[in-house]
Protein backbone atom coordinates (compact mmCIF):
# COMPACT_ATOMS: atom_id res chain seq x y z
CA UNK A 1 0.00 0.00 0.00
CA UNK A 2 1.43 3.38 -1.00
CA UNK A 3 1.54 6.38 1.32
CA UNK A 4 -0.98 8.17 -0.94
CA UNK A 5 -3.43 5.24 -0.84
CA UNK A 6 -3.14 5.00 2.95
CA UNK A 7 -3.51 8.79 3.35
CA UNK A 8 -6.43 8.90 0.94
CA UNK A 9 -8.18 6.11 2.85
CA UNK A 10 -7.52 7.83 6.18
CA UNK A 11 -8.69 11.17 4.79
CA UNK A 12 -11.87 9.48 3.51
CA UNK A 13 -12.64 8.22 7.03
CA UNK A 14 -12.03 11.70 8.47
CA UNK A 15 -14.14 13.33 5.75
CA UNK A 16 -16.98 10.90 6.42
CA UNK A 17 -16.84 11.72 10.12
CA UNK A 18 -16.74 15.45 9.33
CA UNK A 19 -19.37 15.29 6.59
CA UNK A 20 -21.90 18.11 6.52
CA UNK A 21 -23.38 18.64 9.95
CA UNK A 22 -27.09 18.93 10.65
CA UNK A 23 -28.79 22.30 10.81
CA UNK A 24 -32.49 22.60 11.47
CA UNK A 25 -33.25 24.55 8.30
CA UNK A 26 -32.74 21.69 5.84
CA UNK A 27 -35.88 19.66 5.17
CA UNK A 28 -36.97 17.11 2.61
CA UNK A 29 -38.99 19.84 0.89
CA UNK A 30 -36.10 22.34 0.78
CA UNK A 31 -33.67 19.70 -0.54
CA UNK A 32 -36.15 18.79 -3.27
CA UNK A 33 -36.75 22.47 -4.04
CA UNK A 34 -33.01 23.05 -4.53
CA UNK A 35 -32.65 20.14 -6.94
CA UNK A 36 -35.90 21.08 -8.74
CA UNK A 37 -34.38 24.53 -9.37
CA UNK A 38 -31.02 23.00 -10.38
CA UNK A 39 -32.73 20.57 -12.77
CA UNK A 40 -34.84 23.38 -14.26
CA UNK A 41 -31.66 25.42 -14.92
CA UNK A 42 -29.86 22.41 -16.45
CA UNK A 43 -32.87 21.62 -18.65
CA UNK A 44 -32.99 25.28 -19.76
CA UNK A 45 -29.33 25.18 -20.83
CA UNK A 46 -29.84 21.82 -22.59
CA UNK A 47 -32.75 23.29 -24.58
CA UNK A 48 -31.05 26.65 -25.25
CA UNK A 49 -29.26 25.68 -28.45
CA UNK A 50 -26.15 27.54 -27.22
CA UNK A 51 -22.67 26.65 -28.46
CA UNK A 52 -20.56 24.19 -26.48
CA UNK A 53 -18.50 26.98 -24.88
CA UNK A 54 -21.69 28.94 -24.12
CA UNK A 55 -23.16 25.90 -22.41
CA UNK A 56 -20.01 25.37 -20.32
CA UNK A 57 -20.20 28.96 -19.05
CA UNK A 58 -23.80 28.36 -18.04
CA UNK A 59 -22.91 25.06 -16.35
CA UNK A 60 -20.15 26.82 -14.39
CA UNK A 61 -22.66 29.44 -13.23
CA UNK A 62 -25.05 26.64 -12.22
CA UNK A 63 -22.29 24.72 -10.42
CA UNK A 64 -21.27 27.88 -8.49
CA UNK A 65 -24.88 28.65 -7.56
CA UNK A 66 -26.11 25.22 -6.46
CA UNK A 67 -23.07 23.30 -5.17
CA UNK A 68 -20.82 23.55 -2.12
CA UNK A 69 -17.78 24.28 -4.28
CA UNK A 70 -15.39 24.82 -1.36
CA UNK A 71 -16.22 21.42 0.17
CA UNK A 72 -16.01 19.59 -3.17
CA UNK A 73 -12.67 21.24 -4.06
CA UNK A 74 -11.21 20.56 -0.59
CA UNK A 75 -12.31 16.93 -0.74
CA UNK A 76 -10.83 16.55 -4.23
CA UNK A 77 -7.46 17.92 -3.07
CA UNK A 78 -7.48 15.52 -0.12
CA UNK A 79 -4.37 15.23 2.07
CA UNK A 80 -2.38 17.44 -0.33
CA UNK A 81 -4.42 20.43 0.89
CA UNK A 82 -2.39 20.30 4.14
CA UNK A 83 0.78 21.41 2.36
CA UNK A 84 -0.94 23.90 0.02
CA UNK A 85 -0.72 27.63 0.79
CA UNK A 86 -3.90 29.72 1.12
CA UNK A 87 -3.20 31.22 -2.32
CA UNK A 88 -2.80 27.74 -3.84
CA UNK A 89 -6.06 26.54 -2.24
CA UNK A 90 -7.89 29.56 -3.63
CA UNK A 91 -6.36 29.13 -7.11
CA UNK A 92 -7.14 25.40 -7.05
CA UNK A 93 -10.76 26.01 -6.02
CA UNK A 94 -11.25 28.45 -8.92
CA UNK A 95 -9.51 26.19 -11.48
CA UNK A 96 -11.37 23.15 -10.16
CA UNK A 97 -14.74 24.89 -10.52
CA UNK A 98 -14.06 25.57 -14.21
CA UNK A 99 -12.71 22.07 -14.78
CA UNK A 100 -15.64 20.32 -13.09
CA UNK A 101 -18.14 22.48 -14.99
CA UNK A 102 -16.58 21.54 -18.33
CA UNK A 103 -16.22 17.86 -17.42
CA UNK A 104 -19.74 17.33 -16.12
CA UNK A 105 -21.12 19.89 -18.59
CA UNK A 106 -20.06 17.46 -21.31
CA UNK A 107 -22.18 14.77 -19.66
CA UNK A 108 -25.16 17.12 -19.41
CA UNK A 109 -24.74 18.12 -23.07
CA UNK A 110 -25.52 14.49 -23.87
CA UNK A 111 -29.02 15.25 -22.57
CA UNK A 112 -29.84 17.55 -25.52
CA UNK A 113 -33.31 16.52 -26.62
CA UNK A 114 -33.84 14.86 -23.24
CA UNK A 115 -34.44 16.02 -19.68
CA UNK A 116 -33.80 15.43 -15.98
CA UNK A 117 -36.71 14.77 -13.63
CA UNK A 118 -36.74 14.58 -9.80
CA UNK A 119 -38.11 11.21 -8.68
CA UNK A 120 -37.57 11.05 -4.92
CA UNK A 121 -35.96 12.37 -1.75
CA UNK A 122 -34.74 10.56 1.34
CA UNK A 123 -32.96 11.62 4.52
CA UNK A 124 -29.49 10.14 5.08
CA UNK A 125 -27.93 11.07 8.43
CA UNK A 126 -27.71 14.89 8.42
CA UNK A 127 -28.31 15.40 4.70
CA UNK A 128 -30.73 14.42 1.94
CA UNK A 129 -30.32 12.29 -1.15
CA UNK A 130 -32.35 13.57 -4.10
CA UNK A 131 -32.82 11.12 -6.96
CA UNK A 132 -33.45 12.19 -10.53
CA UNK A 133 -33.91 10.28 -13.76
CA UNK A 134 -32.14 11.36 -16.93
CA UNK A 135 -34.11 10.77 -20.10
CA UNK A 136 -32.03 10.73 -23.28
CA UNK A 137 -33.26 10.20 -26.79
CA UNK A 138 -32.97 6.56 -27.83
CA UNK A 139 -31.60 5.39 -24.46
CA UNK A 140 -33.03 3.83 -21.33
CA UNK A 141 -33.40 6.36 -18.46
CA UNK A 142 -30.63 6.36 -15.85
CA UNK A 143 -30.26 7.79 -12.36
CA UNK A 144 -28.45 10.99 -11.39
CA UNK A 145 -28.38 11.45 -7.61
CA UNK A 146 -27.51 14.58 -5.61
CA UNK A 147 -26.54 14.83 -1.92
CA UNK A 148 -27.83 18.04 -0.34
CA UNK A 149 -26.70 19.69 2.90
CA UNK A 150 -27.00 23.10 4.56
CA UNK A 151 -23.55 22.87 6.18
CA UNK A 152 -22.67 26.36 4.87
CA UNK A 153 -25.94 27.93 6.04
CA UNK A 154 -27.38 27.53 2.53
CA UNK A 155 -28.95 24.49 0.91
CA UNK A 156 -26.34 23.20 -1.59
CA UNK A 157 -25.43 19.88 -3.13
CA UNK A 158 -22.04 18.50 -2.06
CA UNK A 159 -21.88 15.30 -4.10
CA UNK A 160 -23.39 13.83 -7.23
CA UNK A 161 -23.61 10.35 -8.71
CA UNK A 162 -24.13 9.81 -12.44
CA UNK A 163 -25.04 6.19 -13.15
CA UNK A 164 -23.52 5.26 -9.79
CA UNK A 165 -20.22 7.09 -10.36
CA UNK A 166 -19.36 9.18 -7.27
CA UNK A 167 -18.16 12.72 -8.10
CA UNK A 168 -16.22 13.22 -4.84
CA UNK A 169 -14.28 9.95 -4.99
CA UNK A 170 -13.70 10.18 -8.75
CA UNK A 171 -12.27 13.69 -8.53
CA UNK A 172 -10.10 12.92 -5.49
CA UNK A 173 -8.57 10.03 -7.46
CA UNK A 174 -8.12 12.20 -10.58
CA UNK A 175 -6.51 15.12 -8.71
CA UNK A 176 -4.25 12.74 -6.74
CA UNK A 177 -3.12 11.08 -9.97
CA UNK A 178 -2.48 14.49 -11.56
CA UNK A 179 -0.29 15.48 -8.61
CA UNK A 180 1.58 12.17 -8.71
CA UNK A 181 2.35 12.66 -12.41
CA UNK A 182 3.69 16.15 -11.59
CA UNK A 183 5.77 14.90 -8.62
CA UNK A 184 3.50 16.74 -6.17
CA UNK A 185 3.82 20.15 -7.86
CA UNK A 186 0.56 21.88 -6.88
CA UNK A 187 1.11 24.98 -9.05
CA UNK A 188 1.72 22.88 -12.15
CA UNK A 189 -1.37 20.77 -11.42
CA UNK A 190 -3.48 23.95 -11.09
CA UNK A 191 -2.12 25.35 -14.37
CA UNK A 192 -2.85 22.08 -16.17
CA UNK A 193 -6.31 21.76 -14.58
CA UNK A 194 -7.33 25.04 -16.26
CA UNK A 195 -6.75 23.42 -19.66
CA UNK A 196 -8.61 20.16 -18.97
CA UNK A 197 -12.20 19.28 -19.63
Amino acid sequence: MTRRLFSTGLCGVVAAAAAPTPLLALTEASAEKLIDALVADINKVIASGKSESGMYKEFERIFARYSDTSYIAAYAMGVDARRASSAQKKAFSKAFQGYISRKYGKRFREFIGGKLEVTGVRKVKSWYEVSTLAYLRGQAPFEVTFHVSDRTGKDLFFNMYIEGVNLLLTERTEIGAMLDRRKGNIDQMIADLKKLS
